[in-house]
C-alpha cells in the first residue's frame, strides 16, 4: 500500500547513466535479492559510428529498485551471455519465472552491424537460478532467421506460448508453443496487418491483452482464450506532458498486480513526436528514457492516461 506523504513517481522513471539509451525494458521480481529488476537493451546513444551501429553491440543493462519500483539505480550489465567470439548484439530480453528457474529469451545478432538489413536475427534461450549466472540453452528454431522480441505466457490448459516478431514475414507477430520452455513448435501468424514489433501479453480484469509497438503508439488486442484476438484500442500514441514523455511510447512491458496494471515503456524525447522513423542522427535524437504509467479498462477498452499522477508501489511476487 502507498505510504502516507509519499510523492508521485518521477518522470522519467529511469535513464541509463553510461550510454543513455535504455530501451525495451522488462521488469521482473528478483526473488533472491528481494528487489525489482529492470533488464533492458543498453543502446549506445553516446557512441560515434556509422549509420545505426549505435543500436548494435548492445549489452543487457540492469537497474534495481528496493522501493517497489518508485526509484531505480543502475547496477551494470548481465555477463556470461556470449556464445561466440567478439562483440555481439543483445536486444529485447524476455524473462519468465517458472518452477524455480528464470528463463530468458533474448534477441541476438552476430557482431555490430552498421545497417538495419542484411544480417540474421535469432532468439536465444538462457536459464538462471538468480538472474546473474546464466546458462545458454539453445537458439530457437522458429519461423525464419529474422526473429526478435519474444514474449512468453502460460497457457490456461497447460504449456506455454511465445509470441515474437518475424521480420521476414511482414514484421507480423508469430507464435510458438512449448510444453517445457525448451522445445518450441511454431504455430504461425497471430497478428497481421500493418507491421509492428514487441508483442507483450498479460491477463488483466478478466481478459487477455496483447500490446504491440506499431511505431505510432501501442496497438491493443483483446482475447478470451489466447487464440482469437480482436483489435481493441491504441495507447501511448498521444504525447504526454511529463519530462521526457512528449513523444510516442515504444516497446513496452506490463506488470499486473491484482486490479492494477502498470506499463513500462521508453521514449525518444528528442524526436519531437515523429512516428516515421526518419530522424537527423544526433545524441539528442538517439537518447531514450524509461517511463511508467497505469492501465485501466473502461467499457471494455484498455486505456492509459500517461499524465495521471502515479502512486507506484509494486508488491513482492513470491
Amino acid at each position: 500500500m502507498r505510504e502516507e506523504g509519499r510523492d508521485d513517481v518521477q518522470a522519467p522513471l529511469f535513464r541509463d547513466p553510461i550510454h543513455d539509451g535504455a530501451a525495451d525494458p522488462v521488469v521482473v521480481w528478483n526473488r533472491q535479492a528481494r528487489e525489482w529488476w529492470m533488464v533492458y537493451t543498453n543502446r549506445r546513444a553516446t557512441a560515434e559510428g556509422l549509420d545505426v551501429a549505435w543500436v548494435h553491440g548492445t549489452d543487457l543493462g540492469v537497474a534495481s529498485s528496493a522501493d517497489g519500483g518508485r526509484t531505480w539505480v543502475y547496477r551494470g550489465v548481465l555477463t556470461g551471455l556470449d556464445i561466440e567470439w567478439g562483440r555481439n548484439t543483445f536486444w529485447a530480453p524476455e524473462i519468465f519465472w517458472h518452477d524455480g528457474v528464470y528463463h530468458m529469451y533474448v534477441s541476438y545478432i552476430r557482431g555490430v552491424p552498421a545497417h538495419w538489413a542484411g544480417h540474421e536475427r535469432h532468439i536465444l534461450h538462457y536459464t538462471s537460478p538468480d538472474l546473474l549466472a546464466w546458462t545458454y540453452q539453445s537458439r530457437l528454431p522458429l519461423s525464419s532467421d529474422r526473429v526478435i522480441d519474444a514474449c512468453v505466457f502460460a497457457l490456461p490448459g497447460g504449456g506455454f506460448r511465445m509470441w515474437y516478431k518475424d521480420e521476414a514475414n511482414s514484421s507480423h507477430t508469430y507464435a510458438a508453443d512449448s510444453a517445457d520452455l525448451h522445445t518450441w513448435q511454431v504455430v504461425g501468424p497471430v497478428i497481421t496487418g500493418r507491421g509492428h514489433e514487441g508483442p507483450n501479453v498479460f491477463a488483466f480484469r478478466g481478459s487477455y491483452w496483447m500490446i504491440v509497438d506499431e511505431w505510432r503508439g501501442q496497438g491493443v488486442f483483446r482475447s478470451d482464450d489466447l487464440e482469437r484476438w480482436e483489435r481493441n484500442s491504441v495507447i501511448l500514441d498521444k504525447p504526454g506532458t511529463r519530462t521526457d514523455d512528449t513523444t510516442i511510447g515504444l516497446h513496452a512491458d506490463v506488470v499486473v498486480q491484482g486490479e492494477r496494471a502498470f506499463v513500462f515503456y521508453f521514449t525518444h524525447p528528442g524526436r519531437a513526436g515523429s512516428i516515421d522513423g526518419i530522424h537527423e542522427e544526433s545524441y539528442d535524437t538517439r537518447r531514450s528514457s524509461v517511463q511508467v504509467a497505469e492501465l485501466d479498462v473502461v467499457d471494455g477498452v484498455l486505456v492509459c492516461d500517461r499524465d495521471r499522477p502515479l502512486d507506484l508501489d509494486l508488491e513482492p511476487e513470491d
